[in-house]
């Protein structure tokens, strides 16, 4: 059979067009494939920014024609440019797995510890909520921070912001990034960013503080209604996970008005323990939100009140050698060293640990969000797909958790943690900071294998997993503001 793909012409369209017909014909081997490319209006009109433009779907509507007129039959759309509202002849039917999320920015090595900054983006969700993001996670006081309205595709803007002496960072989707420097069709454009990559330090900014556009990362593959044969050759290459978790952040949207002149983000993460949902930035009515909601699997019995056991630590510092690592996952500021700061990648476990760094002047290129060591930090693209990770952690660890991993851990302090309590008394659920605290409380106290246990989502739990052989009594607890829902 023949399939018609049209895509906008830009070099990041062409990709994902490209990425699509692969997976079709991994699929489907003797399927023949024929690629139509062209401009959409949002690539003519180069002036002004997208939320001023008075037409929804600048980027996509002029593909509606083509699909119902047969034209073509299929268009391969960045998920995020569509309007909310559907369109009665056509469907999204399939979407494939989505890619990273997250904003990144890139920023000029050459602007570091400017007082005053302009960053490029013309996105009104970006420049509300990184504002605030940005005066503390960058590692200096600025005394300002003006956002400016750039237009063009990834290597254009990348461009601009490379030429102009006044700019100093850009923020766009690290998806598009990942997309363009990790296909080899385009030999010019990856060369172009690597080497721009080389001029700047980048940040991945965190979904808490800076939830994604609706759909951001995801593809949608529209076609017309009634091709039930189209439908049945892209079934099998729809993800479902990504399908749903996408639909939910663009209803959610709707609630609000839709549109790429909204200031507000949302963000849906699936997860073995749940469902998480972001939305963070100011209403079509002035009215600022900052929503975190976790809908658990499963949840401890509602009768039962846990309770945190009482402990005293001693910390003090080992003498080490500079980590001789790519990349460090730093579990607490308590851990940091100065012998880490030239290493290529700092990642934080929480936020407050990536702000605490940042107040001593580091530069942290990103966090786990307090969702565990676990989380894929999808660095292949931006910083090499084979890095040797590090942890920075205390010398009783590794020993607590009792667990494999292919981080090394790198003791920079030692720790001496010692029991308060003296009882469980009458509590049967207890909450857990570390692993370090279960292990302690378990030699004191064997009843607590038969107790309920809150912990977050990474090693702790896993510790704790491990010791019990199970994870019937084991609940996740996510911290950050977190509202816990069944």
């Amino acid at each position: 059979m023949n399939l018609r793909i049209s895509a906008r012409q830009s070099v990041l369209a062409q990709a994902q067009a490209y990425q699509v017909g692969e997976v079709l014909q991994e699929i489907h081997p003797n399927l023949n494939l024929d690629y139509h490319f062209r401009e959409s209006l949002g690539d003519k009109n180069l002036t002004d920014p997208l939320w001023k433009m008075p037409e929804k779907g600048v980027f996509t509507e002029d593909f509606y024609q083509d699909l119902i007129s047969r034209k073509t039959d299929l268009v391969v759309h960045s998920w995020k440019d569509l309007p909310t509202e559907g369109k009665p002849d056509t469907q999204v039917v399939a979407t494939l797995p989505r890619a990273d999320q997250r904003d990144l920015l890139l920023f000029k090595k050459a602007s570091k510890g400017r007082a005053g900054l302009q960053i490029f983006s013309s996105s009104p969700r970006r420049v509300y909520n990184l504002k605030t993001f940005l005066q503390w996670a960058l590692p200096w006081k600025q005394e300002s921070l003006e956002f400016k309205s750039v237009r063009g595709n990834i290597p254009t803007r990348v461009k601009k912001l490379l030429e102009d002496p006044n700019i100093d960072g850009l923020v766009l989707a690290k998806a598009a990034l990942d997309r363009l420097l990790g296909d080899s069709r385009f030999p010019e454009t990856v060369d172009f960013l690597k080497k721009a990559l080389e001029l700047c330090d980048w940040m991945l900014t965190p979904l808490c503080e800076n939830p994604n556009a609706a759909a951001q990362g995801a593809l949608a593959i529209e076609v017309a209604q009634g091709r039930s044969e189209i439908l049945k050759i892209l079934q099998p290459l729809n993800c479902q996970k990504t399908f749903a978790a996408v639909s939910r952040e663009r209803e959610i949207l709707q609630k609000f008005g839709g549109g790429c002149h909204l200031a507000l983000g949302m963000s849906v993460l699936e997860r073995v323990y749940g469902r998480l949902e972001i939305v963070k930035g100011m209403t079509p009515t002035g009215e600022t939100l900052h929503l975190k909601k976790f809908f658990a699997r499963k949840s401890i019995p509602s009768q039962l009140k846990p309770v945190r056991l009482e402990f005293e630590s001693q910390r003090s510092p080992c003498q080490i050698a500079a980590p001789s690592v790519d990349a460090l996952f730093i579990a607490k500021s308590e851990a940091w060293t100065e012998k880490a700061k030239n290493c290529k990648v700092l990642w934080t476990a929480g936020l407050q640990t990536w702000q605490k760094l940042a107040k001593l002047g580091v530069w942290i290129h990103g966090s786990s969000e307090g969702l565990g060591e676990q989380e894929d930090p999808q660095l292949q693209f931006l910083a090499g797909p084979n890095l040797r990770w590090g942890r920075l952690t205390h010398d009783q660890a590794e020993e607590a958790v009792g667990l494999k991993s292919d981080m090394q851990s790198i003791a920079t302090y030692s720790l001496k943690l010692s029991l308060q309590s003296k009882s469980l008394g009458n509590s049967q659920a207890f909450i857990w900071k570390s692993a370090s605290e279960f292990k302690l409380a378990l030699s004191k106290f064997p009843e607590l294998r038969e107790k309920y246990h809150l912990c977050g989502p990474g090693r702790t739990y896993q510790a704790i997993e491990a010791e019990l052989k199970s994870n019937k009594n084991i609940f996740v607890e996510l911290s950050d503001g977190f509202i816990t829902a069944v």
